[in-house]
């Protein structure tokens, strides 16, 4: 029995060959059962994501043929040929696999290190292949350790504390200069990729209340009613700047839409309460100018990259740690399976002699019922079991003794306990 994790990601395939072989959720279940039948192997699950379709198993055999059914189950599921799959994809098993799988959950093959979303994603992959009835004892037991070490890590190390997007950087910086957020007032101006992750971050931070101010109302809104934000017009950002604690911009304009007048005006309105503002854009959206008012904290994207860059040294720092804790837990967990298949196969031998024991037993019985001579019942019964329990051992020191395999016949008597001195 081996452990396998099969799989392509950010670092070994482009984003068009990614998608090709990325498996629809609502579907996943029966990809599972098909996955089990196509590649005959004892457990399976299957994380996909935008970054990686992983696919991990409990198998046994020649792992080479697994290998070759997997790659026909994927050419013939995603109607996608070998030519395009086999250049992208990485192979691990048994403790490198359990290694792969573990520093996934804790973020460690992230693209960006430590982020914490993918835990979230492989216990969704395990709770599908619980449903789908594709996993038993082995991969059960792997994923909850899995997650106790992802969980060791984030609680152990700092892999996971440090801003490392501009967005998650805007929003940590307001959470150091306001005691809380909750009822701070934010004006996001744009509604691009970048503003909306800053809207995530400050929603799932309960922040008070959130005005965005866009060119196009219509593709605010979208962004908005997932916030329960107001929207406004570019045009209107006068008229809202005053009540704003925070404003973060970031919108494709090739001019500034803030200028130093119009804060001012604002700070006026609000008895020069400061404002913390932050300009994402390149070129800017807030002149230059506003960061010398003396009430107001102006952040560039500049600024914000110093912060990450410093951030990303400290998860660097925090991943060696973490990788320390993957090792040792790798470790554990496979010692625990050597103890699983050593203990299966104590039962199973057991289970074997004790059935043989019990027939010719059986066939011993009758023959005394029927008046057979006790003595030689007793002889025969212990002959036949001699040579049962004799033939395996005998069969296979001879194939090693005539094969010229010295080692195989030095370890085969030392199971045995041969001694020739006695």
């Amino acid at each position: 029995m081996s452990i396998v994790a099969v799989g392509i990601n950010h670092k070994t395939a482009p984003v068009s060959v990614r998608e090709k072989i990325s498996f629809n959720p609502d579907k996943l279940s029966a990809a599972l059962q098909e996955m089990l039948s196509a590649v005959q192997c004892r457990e399976v699950a299957i994380l996909s994501t935008c970054n990686r379709t992983e696919l991990y198993l409990i198998q046994d055999g020649d792992i080479t043929i697994t290998q070759e059914r997997l790659v026909k189950w994927l050419e013939s599921y995603h109607s996608v040929p070998a030519s395009i799959i086999l250049p992208s994809i990485y192979w691990h098993q048994d403790q490198q696999a359990v290694n792969h799988i573990m520093r996934v959950a804790c973020g460690l093959d992230s693209l960006v290190l430590g982020e914490p979303q993918i835990l979230g994603q492989m216990k969704q992959a395990y709770t599908q292949a619980k449903a789908a009835g594709s996993m038993a004892l082995v991969m059960d037991r792997l994923f909850q350790r899995t997650f106790g070490v992802a969980k060791q890590v984030r609680t152990e190390t700092d892999i996971g504390t440090s801003a490392v997007s501009v967005a998650f950087a805007s929003v940590n910086l307001a959470k150091h200069i306001f005691a809380s957020l909750k009822k701070v007032r934010v004006l996001l101006v744009g509604a691009g990729e970048t503003i909306e992750l800053v809207a995530k971050h400050l929603y799932e931070n309960n922040v008070g209340k959130i005005t965005v101010a866009n060119r196009t109302i219509a593709r605010a809104e979208g962004m908005a009613n997932k916030i329960g934000a107001d929207v406004i017009t570019l045009a209107q950002i006068p008229e809202v700047m005053s009540q704003a604690d925070i404003v973060i911009s970031s919108t494709g304009s090739t001019l500034p839409l803030i200028g130093k007048g119009m804060v001012e005006q604002a700070l006026t309105k609000r008895r020069h309460q400061p404002i913390f503002m932050v300009d994402l854009a390149v070129p800017r959206d807030i002149e230059e100018q506003v960061g010398d008012l003396e009430d107001v904290f102006l952040y560039t994207v500049d600024d914000l990259q110093s912060i990450i860059a410093q951030n990303l040294e400290n998860r660097r720092k925090a991943a060696v740690e973490a990788e320390s804790i993957v090792s040792s837990q790798s470790d554990s967990f496979m010692a625990w399976l050597r103890g699983l298949n050593t203990q299966d196969t104590v039962v199973s031998y057991r289970k074997q002699c004790l059935s043989e024991r019990d027939l010719l037993l059986e066939k011993a019985m009758t023959q005394l019922n029927s008046g057979k001579n006790a003595e030689s019942v007793i002889n025969e019964l212990a002959t036949k079991l001699t040579n049962k329990f004799m033939h395996a051992p005998t069969s296979a020191l001879q194939s090693a003794a005539q094969g010229g395999e010295l080692d195989k016949l030095i370890y085969l008597r030392d199971i045995f306990n041969i001694d020739n001195g006695k």
